[in-house]
């Protein structure tokens, strides 16, 4: 995972970063999965937010892939 300097991420540069799809990302958000803010219109994802989702262990996808 390649991050800049930057320390808010939009929806769309957040899935691209995890390698999901926006509507993944936001089944995560909405789920409070992946805490997000809301700064006017527009929300965005906190750059350790996406850096501790990385490294998380996901026990529940590695079971539906076995």
């Amino acid at each position: 995972m390649q991050i800049n300097g930057k320390v808010l991420y939009t929806k769309r540069e957040a899935a691209q970063l995890l390698s999901i799809s926006v509507r993944s990302l936001d089944y995560l958000i909405f789920s409070r999965q992946m805490p997000a803010r809301r700064i006017g219109r527009r929300v965005l994802v906190h750059r350790d937010a996406i850096e501790q989702f990385a490294r998380r262990d996901h026990a529940f996808i590695r079971a539906s892939v076995d």
